[in-house]
């Protein structure tokens, strides 16, 4: 029987992972409490905003299998540090913007850029390569966690930065803590699992160029990430607007706030769960039913009367079922194609995400300035819960390619 356990430089590339992955996702998904101070200072509507948002993960998408690329051939720890201190440029200028035009490249571009370099395609795959195949879904679904801890714990403290120093000064704060990314980086060097017996000698090595035609060729990939695209847009949406949301429904800020964080710190547990699950039982029947209880639990938050305590619960219920998404998709890519060009792989499949991610945060500015609420998204958000379910019906976990 094989050693399963995390090696010592595992474990010490799941914590430069957990805590890059806390930085860089905990200041991203504040950005949403950025949406009404910065409106309301410069006279926007909601879609200017929105806009920048949805460029951003459109333009992260675009480029994540190109920095993918880098990551597999390069190594993971040079695309991070660049990452890093793109990420801290990227909101320093935010800092400054005061039109559209500044808004869509600092937001935007810049941090489009850099979010594809810290975030889950380049770190997670950089794990699941050093980890054993037993234990990668767990792996996986620990580094996936650790980004839910930075939200939890970023979302109150950018709240309590807003409230007292302002929105510029908040994005100079968060910049400084962004640029300890670059150091951290350097935590990832991991060598990657070669099972013990096996042969390199005799196992050609396929090229770029090799690997994208299989996986072109290959129906349940597509399938996997066409699933991605409704993960995108259900949590970008919910994540920026529902603030907003709260707001128009006579709720304060901090409400949206403790929202946000509830859904941090249960997705520390969601995450974790769906990693050891992910481990024992089929991926894309776990993902069938996680895109069915993100359905139900829409349609229960939207039927029942709106209160502090009906917001925290589906808070508590999203955060089980927000990013538990992640580690299965990846896990699934990893099986069907081993994890030498992981990151790249994970980074196509990323794309359809961020895809859309762009079309749940511009739409829900357009549907609300057009008509005032959010209610033609939420019934959208609700019709792909549903194309969620069934696509991963076609979805298998069978190797393409061995390790």
């Amino acid at each position: 029987m094989s050693d399963t356990r995390f090696s010592k430089p595992l474990i010490y590339m799941l914590i430069g992972s957990a805590l890059i992955l806390a930085l860089s996702l905990g200041v991203r998904h504040a950005f949403g409490l950025y949406l009404v101070p910065m409106s309301h200072e410069f006279g926007w509507g909601h879609n200017v905003f929105s806009l920048a948002i949805a460029m951003q993960n459109l333009i992260w998408g675009a480029v994540q299998p190109i920095t993918g690329a880098f990551a597999d051939k390069y190594g993971s720890k040079i695309v991070v540090a660049v990452g890093g201190a793109l990420y801290s440029i990227g909101l320093l200028l935010m800092a400054v913007s005061s039109t559209g035009l500044m808004l869509n490249l600092s937001v935007g571009l810049i941090l489009g850029l850099a979010l594809s370099a810290t975030s889950f395609p380049v770190l997670l795959s950089a794990v699941g390569r050093a980890a054993h195949p037993e234990k990668r879904s767990l792996a996986m679904g620990i580094a996936s966690a650790a980004g839910s801890f930075g939200q939890f714990i970023m979302l109150p403290s950018t709240l309590l930065l807003l409230q007292n120093i302002g929105w510029s000064a908040a994005l100079v704060v968060s910049a400084i803590f962004i640029a300890l990314i670059i150091p951290l980086a350097w935590m990832l060097k991991a060598p990657m699992y070669i099972a013990p017996n096996t042969n390199l000698t005799n196992k050609p090595a396929l090229s770029f160029m090799q690997i994208l035609v299989i996986a072109k060729n290959h129906t349940p990939f597509w399938f996997l990430a066409l699933g991605f695209l409704v993960c995108g847009f259900q949590v970008v949406f919910i994540g920026i607007h529902l603030p907003g949301y709260l707001i128009d429904h006579g709720f304060n800020a901090t409400t949206g706030t403790i929202f946000l964080a509830l859904v941090g710190l249960f997705n520390i547990v969601g995450t974790y769960s769906a990693g050891w699950l992910g481990g024992k039982y089929s991926k894309p029947r776990l993902l069938m039913g996680l895109y069915g209880l993100r359905g139900i639990a829409i349609i229960g938050f939207l039927a029942l009367p709106l209160t502090t305590w009906t917001i925290y619960a589906f808070g508590v219920i999203m955060g089980l079922l927000w990013l538990s998404t992640v580690p299965l998709t990846n896990g699934i890519v990893a099986n069907m194609f081993g994890v030498k060009y992981l990151s790249m792989l994970s980074g196509i499949v990323f794309f359809t995400h961020q895809v859309g991610s762009f079309f749940g945060g511009w739409l829900g500015g357009v549907n609300h300035d057009m008509t005032g609420n959010y209610n033609m998204v939420w019934m959208f958000s609700i019709l792909l819960s549903l194309l969620g379910i069934v696509v991963h019906f076609f979805v298998n976990e069978e190797a393409v390619i061995h390790d």
